[in-house]
């Protein structure tokens, strides 16, 4: 029972992190959008935008968007007409991977081979630093106000609790 009652607000904080983003995307018909599942593009595919959170993106085809790991990685050895973003994770581009946009890499950089071509910027972040400010400002900030609330509930409950008597020294 333990188990269950303490995945309950884990769950229900990865609802309340995730859902806003799956239902703020555009939702076309070539849109990936996955939560704690890896995407796979082929290299005969043709996608709009991807987007993966906790998990990874492996892009052989074509996308005509953008590609954006939240907490993953992102690996392109085809093409991207828009950006390729991870945050929490690197970006990889192989030999003969293309980028239209930038490619942007917060948390493990962005690592690409010569032959490889982005039109945009590359902003390749890496570190533990920069892993655990993110880790930091997307957990346990955002906790920060429940955290508070505890605390002043617990200190308003005990503070009206009276002393325990002194403990009497019996003599001899």
């Amino acid at each position: 029972m333990n188990r269950i009652a303490s995945a309950v607000p884990l769950c229900l904080l990865l609802w309340v992190v995730g859902a806003p983003s799956l239902l703020l995307a555009k939702g076309g018909e070539t849109d990936r959008v996955h939560f704690l599942q890896s995407i796979d593009v082929g290299q005969d595919e043709e996608v709009g935008d991807v987007v993966c959170i906790l998990c990874s993106i492996r892009m052989s085809g074509t996308a005509s968007g953008d590609v954006v790991a939240v907490l993953g990685s992102v690996w392109v050895t085809g093409s991207v007409e828009g950006d390729a973003v991870a945050v929490g994770g690197s970006v990889r581009l192989a030999e003969d991977a293309t980028v239209g946009g930038d490619a942007v890499g917060v948390g493990g950089g962005v690592s690409r081979h010569p032959n490889a071509s982005v039109k945009g910027n590359v902003v390749s972040e890496s570190g533990p630093g920069i892993l655990l400010g993110i880790i930091f400002g997307a957990v346990v900030v955002p906790l920060l106000p429940i955290i508070l609330v505890i605390w002043v509930i617990v200190w308003l409950v005990r503070r009206d609790r009276p002393a325990p008597p002194a403990p009497s020294r019996y003599g001899r």
